[in-house]
């Protein structure tokens, strides 16, 4: 017997043939064929450093997702950690819960549901913890504790971690949201070496800084630097979350244009720069109000050739498009890259002389899988046809009692797999 989902499939599968008339054939659609959620584990298990977890379970793993070497295994990877925005004496605050907490990368098993099978905390050169805790003064957040009492110092060597690969020889690459920023860590979880915007001047860290990615970039909104990553080979795709400041939030809070980077593993370098148009807001998520900076790119993957996938979003609302950046004008190192340039990439109306790549929709997450949560930031492709997603649960941050543990939100991680009609190749 059939399951409902199946029958109704079926169902919509059949045709009426009707003598003399044409047989209509009614378009395939995407279809989940997976679904499995996140065990709940508490965060002081998982890792020792941690001296009071406040009742806060591991999360925020949806950041990003990366096909491990056995089928239905992944490599996930955190996010800086519990963080929230409460309001103190007028005045919204960072806090972090957990300010001892290390992002990590993680690997996980799918066949029955989800299982850990490993957890790697991100180190640097000393061995000690990287934390999540914002880098510097004027560019980043304030750090405050869980009440948003009292402040808490920069750390340097803090990441807001986004996204994964992993290269050919074990080393994996991460994308970080402060600066924005590259990063190069080992099977064992070191960093190996950090890329940031030229001109940023972070110093202190654990591990090299290499100022070595366009200057440009340090004007992101504020957690909004990298957050989609792929990788093909030696070349590395690297997506800014959203239009940059440029130059002011004024234009940057309008614009709809995000830029995408190409980067070589070899020679350690940006090789191209492209401009990524977003839709209008107005009509892809009606519910913020026409508000175009809720806009997001929150994660890319390799198809082949030229063309990636690409995740944008809003908290609502997601859809997969797929792009050619062959098609696209590289403007890495030209005008757009320059601080003075009238008007700035962001702030065109006309884009035909940037030549953005073009796009085409490949899946709508709200049609496909209505019930996922928002904030879906990790996309892999398993083969042609089979693409998964995951959401990012924010470690299930919800209010914190007087006691100051946390009152869980509820909300799961979802890793879902959803078979495509056709080929993207």
């Amino acid at each position: 017997m059939l399951r409902p989902a199946l029958a109704g499939l079926a169902l919509a599968a059949a045709t009426l043939v009707i003598p003399g008339t044409a047989t209509a054939q009614p378009a395939r659609s995407p279809v989940v064929v997976k679904d499995v959620t996140f065990p709940t584990m508490p965060l002081g298990e998982l890792q020792r450093s941690i001296k009071n977890d406040r009742g806060i379970n591991l999360g925020g793993v949806g950041s990003g997702l990366f096909p491990a070497a056995r089928r239905g295994d992944f490599w996930m990877v955190t996010d800086r950690g519990p963080n929230g925005q409460p309001t103190v004496n007028g005045e919204k605050r960072r806090t972090f819960p957990i300010p001892e907490f290390a992002p990590a990368i993680v690997q996980v098993a799918t066949r029955f549901g989800v299982e850990i099978k490993k957890y790697i905390p991100l180190v640097g050169r000393s061995g000690k913890p990287v934390t999540g805790i914002s880098n510097q003064q004027g560019h980043d957040e304030l750090p405050y504790t869980w009440d948003g009492q009292t402040a808490l110092p920069y750390n340097p060597s803090g990441v807001d971690t986004e996204d994964i690969v992993r290269a050919r020889n074990g080393d994996f690459w991460l994308v970080d949201e402060y600066s924005p920023s590259l990063l190069r860590v080992s099977a064992r979880g070191v960093v190996i070496a950090r890329y940031v915007p030229a001109g940023l001047n972070l110093t202190g860290a654990d591990y090299p800084v290499k100022h070595v990615l366009p200057g440009i970039l340090a004007t992101r909104p504020q957690n909004r630097g990298f957050e989609g990553l792929a990788i093909n080979g030696n070349t590395l795709y690297l997506a800014v979350q959203s239009p940059l400041q440029n130059p002011t939030k004024a234009v940057g809070d309008k614009s709809r244009v995000a830029r995408i980077l190409t980067f070589d593993i070899r020679r350690g370098r940006v090789t191209g720069e492209y401009a990524y148009q977003f839709e209008d807001v107005t009509t892809f998520d009606p519910k913020v109000n026409g508000d175009q900076s809720q806009m997001k790119i929150s994660g890319l993957v390799h198809v082949g050739g030229d063309s990636l996938l690409v995740d944008e979003r809003t908290d609502n609302v997601a859809r997969i498009y797929q792009i050619n950046l062959a098609k696209a004008k590289n403007l890495l190192g030209g005008r757009y890259d320059r601080a003075d340039t009238t008007p700035s990439l962001e702030a065109l109306s006309d884009l035909s002389a940037v030549k953005p790549a073009p796009k085409s929709l490949v899946v709508d997450l709200s049609v496909v899988a209505p019930t996922l949560p928002g904030k879906v930031e990790g996309i892999a492709l398993l083969d042609p046809r089979t693409l998964v997603v995951v959401n990012d649960n924010d470690f299930g941050l919800g209010e914190f009692g007087t006691d100051g543990r946390l009152i869980d939100s509820g909300v799961k991680t979802r890793i879902v797999t959803i078979r495509l009609p056709k080929s993207l190749h």
